[in-house]
């Protein structure tokens, strides 16, 4: 009779053990999922608040288009054009556009909407999101003197 109860409270034991250890998982898991909308969110905020600084002085929505394509490529550290680049450059130019148009007193378009259609667009085509693409740190290129 004690063997049976020492076996009972053992496997009680393991199995608290083992719902634990899942739970761990759980979290690390969650914790990623966190961190990982954390950083998007304020690569989110950070990029917006760089395209409102050259958009907003902007003469014309061309110029407003160009500024913040050329922030862009700055932060994302494309030096080079391809397909696939322009295709983002050109898909994103929309979310540009809109930031100028609603420079005025009254916001006709809704930029987070323009921007929830670019990552949707993105994530739809591409391998992860678009926030993933500023994961990626460019390695410092030594100077060289000819």
């Amino acid at each position: 009779m004690t063997g049976a109860f020492l076996e009972a409270l053992k496997c009680a034991a393991d199995q608290s053990s083992a719902d634990e250890e899942s739970f761990r998982r759980e979290i690390a898991v969650r914790m990623k999922e966190l961190e990982r909308e954390r950083a998007f969110a304020w690569r989110r905020l950070n990029l917006m608040r760089s395209m409102d600084e050259v958009i907003a002085p902007a003469a014309n929505e061309e110029d407003a288009v160009a500024a913040a394509d050329a922030v862009l490529r700055l932060k994302l550290g494309w030096a080079d054009d391809s397909p696939a680049r322009s295709e983002v450059l050109s898909r994103f130019a929309a979310i540009s556009r809109g930031m100028f148009a609603n420079r005025g007193e009254e916001a006709q378009i809704d930029i987070g909407a323009t921007l929830g259609d670019f990552e949707e667009w993105y994530r739809d085509t591409h391998p992860g999101p678009f926030w993933a693409l500023f994961d990626y740190e460019m390695p410092e290129t030594p100077v060289v003197d000819f």
